[in-house]
């Protein structure tokens, strides 16, 4: 196995401090005890005696009367995606534009994660969309909560789109009207609403999940998602000073991307942490700064998309002659790039190149392996930080706090094996046969994101001959360009399946909602009423995007479990219900392309 690597190695003249072939066997050892039977099943619906978790406890109840009208657009969603929908119908010049959000103001993401610590991990100047539009330049290179949530609030009152929201309401149904083509829209407010239009910026993470552990609701302590974070009981505020927890013991389940922001805070404030973990998180440095003013003088027009599509361009593996963001996300990019400059003559196989990819990321994960053996004190808890994947495998985490956190004497890593904890108790939490007794349990075990559509959103379609889409999409997710899905006319999907995806998610749903205001504009400019995908163009995109698929599946079968492949269960169906396997820069041309041909090819208008 190590022959081959050694082979490519000595030929790119690339230095090897570790031997391929055993960490390749160590890779396979740490994912092949972490797949379980269940696959997403592991975890259980925030509904029923659950549902107290995704209570909305930032803002105080409305009362409103039912709405009965008729608007342009309903925009579903009132983060990012929702306000990008809103922002670029506005440029188009549609007047009538209706946002229907569950929370009680804009954000999405960024109105319900308010846990301590929490900001953006890729860089502010590309993450924060419309800036230039704004003329609002972050205060730091990495944002905090609060300041997100107040562009986000800003994008809503530049845009207009606070005229006529309608916030603390959830979507219940969605019906077609084939007698006036449009959509008749309910909600929990008794609303019945129609839209010629419908955009659904659901979010591909909105609906928080819990594991589905034996004993979870006997718990006598107190409980929260870290997606609705108490501070009723910890004190603080999302800068933390956690002063409600000085005499807690405090337990919190999982360390994804949200735990290792918020568990340096818990740490600090709490009289004692254990911290559960399945799977260590990649956590890299992430050395974030103040704006500086002069860098921002510098700046000329057009400054904010020329630096989003640089990293986009870097991340899809595209070779730049600079980096303009030069972080954790394009490092490993800049070293394949390094790499092969140091060899402009070298002619590789595609097998070569492959294998110098994957060279490359196993010396980016040992770099992040011996950050923490070298900043955690305690060997044993070094070790089990430790990461064994692929570095996409799961998302990157960035932090200089996280790690140092488990050399607290009162922070214990409860290191579950990749097996999780065995059950909850009245009093604590279990593994091993051990009970950790604390009086609050905190969960963050993150969104589901490999159930159906119409689950994570909370309602169904409707669409023509009385065909729910739950139904259709039931034998696999059938759209064109992720978007449009014959027999739901009218209606534009926003998000990650059959569509590019990229790890700068505000980019792609400024692709997203770029594409279907300039539908929306031709359809009205044209004096039509209804837009909907043809068959055969639905056919054709179906199988391209299984045929995406397939290198991307073989890369996630072999990866550790977590919510990128489904929990370690990537199949064809996974590879059909998932994102554009080609690179987001290549989806975004064809989307551009596309609108370039000006013919609406696949679309049929009446």
């Amino acid at each position: 196995m190590s022959d081959k690597y050694m082979a490519v190695a000595e030929k790119t003249g690339m230095k090897l401090k570790f031997d391929p072939g055993a960490l390749l066997e160590k890779y396979n050892h740490e994912r092949d005890k972490r797949v379980r039977e269940d696959g997403s099943g592991q975890y259980r619906e925030t509904s029923g005696q659950f549902a107290h978790f995704i209570d909305d406890p930032y803002v105080e109840p409305i009362t409103r009367e039912p709405l009965f009208d008729d608007v342009e657009v309903v925009v579903i969603g009132g983060g990012f995606g929702g306000l990008l929908a809103g922002a670029r119908l506005r440029e188009a010049g549609v007047k009538s534009i209706r946002m229907i959000e569950k929370g009680g103001d804009f954000g999405g993401t960024w109105y319900w994660n308010r846990y301590p610590g929490a900001q953006c991990d890729i860089e502010a100047y590309i993450y924060m969309p419309l800036l230039e539009e704004l003329n609002y330049i972050p205060r730091e290179r990495y944002a905090h909560a609060p300041e997100i949530m107040a562009h986000t609030q800003a994008i809503g009152r530049k845009y207009n789109l606070y005229d006529d929201v309608c916030f603390q309401t959830e979507v219940t149904g969605m019906q077609w009207d084939e007698k006036e083509s449009k959509w008749i829209i309910t909600t929990d407010r008794g609303d019945r609403m129609k839209a010629r239009f419908v955009a659904m910026s659901n979010g591909p993470l909105n609906k928080p999940k819990l594991p589905s552990m034996t004993g979870i609701e006997n718990f006598k302590g107190h409980t929260f998602h870290t997606s609705r974070w108490d501070y009723n009981y910890t004190g603080g505020t999302c800068e933390g000073n956690l002063t409600g927890l000085a005499d807690k013991r405090v337990a919190i389940i999982g360390t994804g991307a949200t735990a290792v922001q918020c568990i340096p805070h818990l740490g600090e404030w709490a009289k004692e942490l254990f911290v559960f973990q399945r799977t260590p998180s990649s956590c890299d440095v992430r050395n974030n700064a103040p704006t500086s003013p002069e860098w921002v003088k510098k700046l000329q027009p057009g400054w904010h998309k020329k630096r989003i599509e640089n990293f986009n361009f870097m991340v899809s593996g595209g070779d730049q002659p600079d980096d303009d963001s030069g972080d954790g996300w394009t490092d490993i990019f800049r070293n394949m790039s390094a790499q092969q400059s140091k060899n402009p003559d070298l002619v590789l196989s595609k097998e070569e190149e492959g294998i110098l990819n994957e060279l490359i990321d196993f010396a980016k994960m040992e770099e992040v392996r011996t950050r923490a053996a070298t900043i955690v004190k305690d060997q044993a808890t070094a070790e089990a930080l430790k990461p064994y994947y692929r570095q996409f495998c799961k998302r990157p985490c960035f932090h200089d706090d996280y790690l140092p956190t488990f050399n607290r004497p009162n922070v214990t890593l409860v290191d579950t094996r990749g097996q999780g904890v065995d059950r909850i108790t009245e009093k604590g939490v279990v593994f091993d046969g051990k009970e950790y007794e604390v009086d609050c349990l905190i969960f963050a075990t993150g969104f589901e994101v490999g159930t159906d559509y119409t689950r994570r959103s909370g309602y169904d379609l409707i669409g023509r001959g009385g065909q729910a889409l739950s139904e259709k999409w039931g034998k696999g997710v059938a759209t064109l360009h992720g978007m449009h899905s014959r027999g739901f006319p009218n209606c534009f999907v926003m998000g990650t399946m059959q569509s590019g995806f990229t790890a700068n998610f505000p980019h792609a749903l400024d692709e997203n909602a770029k594409h279907l205001s300039h539908i929306i504009k031709k359809v009205t400019d044209s004096n039509h009423t209804v837009v909907e995908a043809s068959q055969e163009a639905e056919d054709e995109w179906v199988q391209v995007i299984i045929r995406k698929a397939k290198l991307g599946l073989r890369f996630y079968a072999e990866c550790t479990p977590g919510y990128y492949n489904n929990e370690g269960k990537p199949g064809e169906r996974s590879g059909q219900n998932g994102q554009y396997g080609g690179s987001s820069e290549d989806f975004f041309k064809i989307l551009q392309s596309w609108r370039d041909e000006g013919q609406m090819r696949g679309l049929e208008v009446s």
